[in-house]
């Protein structure tokens, strides 16, 4: 696929952004769910009258969407409330059905139940294929060959890496080759307030993308130095500037792992060596136009929820 770095201007840093929002659905998940399909098929676990059935909050069902299209392969999204009005609208205009769950789980999330759904309908359907991004190596081995090489051949030697988390699979392939080429580059992860990740009380979230209710096993395949929790008010702070200072229109999980690679580095002022950043914007801005950049929904969201201080940053090795 082949997406650009772009240099952002800092006065501490050299920040490099890997723009995988110029993907063909406008996200990282293009890379996983495009080699998930053909390793699948090439295993023969997806065949001619196979559907497909996964969860999501939007991009990954998005790129499923897209991709089984081109391929002729029937999908059905589950997906809940978090999902943007107009991801939903682009899932039901390619998608013949779309399941929706409506009930949020004990953790204040929906996708415990979005996940029992899904095994429902592996039951239902005649056959079905479950790409199960939470935990599926191919996941993670989209993002060691592809985001992480493009990423070595352009950005040369980095200092540190920072990675929003999710299902975990491109934290796990990123982190494992970079850290084979450049062994000190520092991992940082970004998790989103109210995920339970790594181990955080869980709270109500809106911003999807970014964030888990659920550890993903695929999170414990990652090589992590360091956790950096960012508020939802911070992920919209980090959007505006990205837009105003570099006319970025970028989503909440890219906002997120901004305001982390600005947070970390608020607190750890570099010294002589000025280190070389490159930081993952995993999704654009058009389906937050109506959340994230709407003053009325940023207003709301202030209102919903408590200001806290800024997390530190966790060491986990």
């Amino acid at each position: 696929m082949g997406t650009p770095l772009i240099p952002l201007a800092d006065e501490q840093c050299d920040i490099v952004a890997k723009l995988e929002f110029c993907n063909p659905t406008g996200s990282s998940k293009d890379r996983s769910a495009l080699w998930i399909l053909e390793q699948a098929i090439g295993r023969g676990e997806i065949a001619r009258g196979t559907t497909v059935v996964e969860s999501s909050s939007g991009n990954f069902a998005l790129a499923l969407a897209f991709y089984c299209r081109m391929l002729g392969i029937s999908f059905v999204p589950v997906i809940d409330p978090n999902c943007n009005e107009a991801t939903e609208a682009q899932l039901r205009l390619l998608c013949e059905r779309v399941e929706k769950v409506a009930i949020r789980d004990g953790s204040g999330s929906y996708l415990k139940n979005r996940l029992s759904r899904v095994r429902e309908l592996l039951v239902e359907l005649d056959s079905a294929y479950w790409p199960n991004q939470y935990a599926n190596p191919d996941a993670r081995d989209a993002h060691y060959h592809f985001t992480a090489g493009e990423l070595i051949a352009q950005a040369g030697p980095l200092d540190y890496l920072f990675v929003g988390v999710g299902t975990g699979g491109t934290i796990a392939g990123l982190s494992r080759r970079i850290k084979e080429t450049y062994p000190d580059c520092v991992v940082v992860a970004v998790d989103a307030e109210g995920s339970v990740i790594f181990g955080g009380p869980p709270k109500k979230r809106r911003i999807p993308g970014i964030g888990s209710s659920i550890v993903p096993p695929l999170c414990g395949q990652a090589l992590i130095d360091h956790v950096e929790i960012v508020s939802e008010a911070r992920a919209v702070e980090a959007c505006s500037a990205l837009a105003a200072e570099y006319g970025l229109y970028a989503g909440g999980s890219t906002g997120s792992t901004y305001a982390a690679v600005q947070d970390y580095f608020a607190r750890h002022r570099p010294g002589t060596h000025r280190p070389r950043v490159a930081f993952i914007a995993a999704d654009r801005g058009h389906a937050y136009a109506q959340t994230v950049y709407d003053p009325l929904w940023v207003q709301q969201l202030h209102a919903e929820t408590a200001q806290t201080p800024g997390v530190e940053t966790l060491a986990v090795n």
